[in-house]
């Protein structure tokens, strides 16, 4: 049975609340932004068809208010909710209030999130389906002495992990003894501040390991696709900061197995929805079932761009009920794509979050370039959220023109006001071992010396930019017609200022 949505409540913020709101325009869906008290001049406010504010700017009495968000879709007529990525896309408890209120939520069920969002019971999951998953361990570790016990079966080097994990939070790797309980301490104490749960357990740990994961889509009628592989191992304290497809690390064998096992992954727990399989594979090509993500990815838009499918529409026509319009068969990958994640941040002091007042801003445009983003020049940039303001995909032919093209959109792409780590990814794209794709999840680390390198004459010009784009930020401010209103400066606007007002003249 399908229900057509024709007004979806977005709940979240930024650039995937644009990204998501851009889809529902283009198929004529009315979109509902909501807002924290600091995101009411958010750019995904002003594009929505309606906005409501939530509350304060903490998440907890914001975005993450359960209740809120609810109350809004009820009193806005939304048919649906899309949770985007980050904050309640991956709560069950979420999906489940939704279904009890009649509101149809963008993702799977509450029973499918619970189960592939703990990573023990994924795990066993994943066993019993015949899934490739690494050595370790099926239960929680109860205590010190299990933890011993455990750790000696599997052998050293062991990653501990939080069972209700992410984003590289309620993690150690141990390779000495002596090391296990205070880093079995360390993992339980950071899980339970991040997500309110101690459970810990213990996997093999792979060497020079390649972040391979495979974006799927199933809908309600049984059918589950793959849309091949993203290569996702430049990464920095476990998260991730450039990605790619095809992975440089990929044979078309490999690629079909992996691709199989991750249907097979997705119809084990009868998923439905756009979601993704990750893997860890070492130098000889065995690859492990990693974990699950049962919502959009924020590096989407590289499946898109070489696959041609938009994957928020498929969210929503698999939501509403419909079969996919899509077949295996049908997916070819068309050409290479690598996205760029963008950080208001500090690369030389240690990466610290750079929130603050944007003076200038300048986009990078031409062939195979998309940029999602979400700041503009005045806004300012709140410290309570991710410091990730934008993405810059690019796609090309070949592998080496997408780097060159890369190159070029991170030259082109000006941000001051705030610190970014702009220069930091045009290091990336410079570096011969990413160039020759020789890369795994030690990248950063093993070339740390070249990536982190000063460069003076990037550092005079851009501090000259800074103050260039200030002392004309201060001059639109002082030629603004009202105190309380900053002027864009365009000549476009005065144009249309101008125009009214002879207008208002005539009549």
């Amino acid at each position: 049975m399908t229900k057509r949505i024709t007004r979806v409540l977005v709940a979240n913020r930024g650039e995937i609340a644009l990204r998501v709101m851009r889809s529902c325009r283009e198929i004529g869906i009315q979109s509902i932004a909501v807002y924290s008290d600091v995101d009411r001049t958010s750019m995904h406010v002003r594009y929505a068809n309606y906005a409501y504010p939530i509350g304060p700017a903490p998440s907890n009495e914001s975005y993450l208010n359960i209740d809120k968000i609810i109350e809004v879709a009820k009193i806005s007529k939304a048919d649906a909710i899309h949770p985007g990525y980050g904050f309640l896309s991956e709560n069950a408890e979420f999906s489940k209030r939704c279904q009890e209120e009649g509101i149809i939520f963008i993702g799977p069920t509450p029973e499918i999130i619970s189960t592939m969002g703990d990573k023990i019971t994924a795990r066993t999951t994943m066993i019993n389906s015949g899934v490739p998953v690494v050595p370790g361990t099926k239960e929680n570790l109860e205590d010190d002495e299990m933890a011993l016990r455990v750790v000696k079966e599997v052998g050293l080097p062991v990653m501990i992990k939080a069972s209700a994990g992410g984003g590289g939070k309620g993690m150690r790797m141990v390779d000495k003894e002596e090391n296990i309980l205070s880093s079995l301490r360390a993992a339980r104490s950071e899980a339970l501040s991040s997500f309110g749960d101690d459970s810990v357990y213990v996997e093999k740990y792979i060497s020079s390991p390649h972040h391979i994961e495979f974006q799927i889509l199933g809908d309600k009628h049984g059918n589950v696709i793959h849309l091949c592989e993203r290569e996702c191992s430049v990464q920095r304290r476990h998260q991730k900061v450039v990605e790619e497809t095809p992975s440089p690390l990929m044979t078309p064998e490999l690629r079909e197995k992996m691709g199989k096992s991750a249907v097979e992954a997705a119809k084990a727990v009868n998923y439905h929805g756009a979601g993704t399989i990750e893997f860890l594979v070492d130098n000889n090509l065995n690859y492990y079932f990693l974990e699950m993500n049962t919502r959009l990815q924020v590096e989407h838009p590289i499946t898109e761009r070489v696959t041609g499918y938009d994957l928020v529409k498929a969210q929503i026509q698999i939501a509403e009920g419909r079969p996919l319009e899509i077949k295996q068969e049908d997916i070819f990958q068309f050409g290479h794509s690598i996205e760029c994640r963008i950080y208001a941040e500090d690369t030389d002091n240690n990466f610290m979050p750079s929130p603050g007042l944007i003076t200038h801003i300048t986009e990078p445009m031409g062939l195979g370039v998309r940029t999602d983003g979400y700041v503009y020049e005045g806004y300012e940039i709140p410290i309570h959220y991710d410091p990730m303001i934008s993405k810059l995909i690019i796609w090309a032919r070949t592998r080496a023109e997408a780097i060159e093209r890369m190159s070029r959109a991170l030259y082109e792409y000006k941000i001051t006001g705030v610190k970014t780590s702009i220069k930091f990814l045009e290091r990336i794209m410079e570096c011969p071992d990413f160039k020759e794709g020789k890369y795994d999840t030690h990248f950063i680390q093993n070339n740390e010396d070249f990536l982190m390198a000063p460069d003076s004459s990037k550092e005079r010009f851009e501090d000259l930019a800074i103050v260039a784009a200030f002392l004309d930020y201060n001059h639109k401010l002082k030629n603004a017609p009202g105190s309380d209103i900053i002027s864009s400066g365009t000549k476009w606007k005065e144009f249309g200022r101008r125009s009214a007002m002879h207008r208002a003249n005539k009549n």
